[in-house]
């Protein structure tokens, strides 16, 4: 399943690459914003946090219509600016709490953990740790939160982040594997200045990862005595491999001559 996953993930954005640039590009514009309501700290630390707070709301309404893009590539679709907008039309309650739990994340890395730290005594180490593994789960959980989303549209924005826990908890093993892809993604991005495969990149790549995991569910779904540590992947993921179907370098960048 791993395997497949790397190949979907690379050829849905391969497929989808002008798309992507364009997302990125929006995404670009939100995190200089967010850059400089950081430097204005220095100036005055109230309006600093203030632009920062909006800043993490107007990339929580991006990230969702994004989500909804790359969910439609995800299954080899095109969703357009027309899906971007029904996107966050569709997400905003989801938007919201999104927009709350990144303020949470980002107030714990860059206020809490470093002040609990700074007592320099155990008791400060120890909050600080457990406080860093509360970003850890709550980052990793989100991977999973708008995918999740437009997988089952009528949950509530908690029942999606309880699924999203659930879904991180159920396989922890492949959400390790995909945040270390996530992580890598986040390197190529930086030297290729964020445009690929950036943050719409690895928001593919999490559509994609869910996508693959709902296969498993629906076939315990459709089959309660079927052995949990035997999965048969190569016959639930069939239909994806057709699709994505085998690509060369070739046709990969001469599809006209395939």
């Amino acid at each position: 399943m791993i395997g497949f996953f790397l190949k979907k993930a690379f050829f849905d954005g391969w497929d989808n690459l002008i798309g992507m640039v364009i997302h990125n590009l929006g995404f670009l514009l939100v995190v200089l914003a967010l850059m400089g309501g950081l430097s204005l700290g220095e100036v005055n630390m109230a309006l600093s946090m203030l632009v920062m707070v909006l800043s993490l709301g107007l990339f929580a309404f991006f990230f969702a219509g994004s989500a909804s893009s790359t969910y439609s590539y995800s299954r080899y679709e095109r969703g357009g600016f027309d899906g971007f907008k029904r996107g966050i039309r569709e997400s905003w309650r989801h938007a919201l709490l999104f927009w709350a739990l990144l303020v949470l994340n980002v107030t714990l890395i860059l206020l809490v953990i470093p002040f609990y730290l700074s007592y320099g005594n155990i008791v400060g180490t120890v909050l600080s740790v457990v406080l860093f593994w509360v970003f850890a789960a709550l980052s990793l959980a989100l991977m999973y939160y708008f995918p999740l989303f437009y997988h089952m549209r009528g949950d509530t924005p908690v029942k999606t982040l309880k699924k999203s826990f659930i879904l991180l908890l159920d396989n922890l093993g492949f959400s390790l594997f995909q945040a270390i892809y996530q992580m890598i993604n986040l390197a190529i991005s930086v030297m290729l200045a964020g445009l690929a495969p950036g943050i719409t990149g690895m928001l593919l790549a999490s559509s994609d990862a869910t996508k693959l995991l709902m296969y498993k569910y629906d076939y315990f779904e459709e089959n309660p005595e079927a052995d949990k540590k035997n999965i048969p992947w190569d016959e639930l993921l069939y239909d994806e491999q057709e699709s994505v179907g085998h690509r060369s370098l070739r046709n990969m960048i001469f599809p006209w001559k395939d």
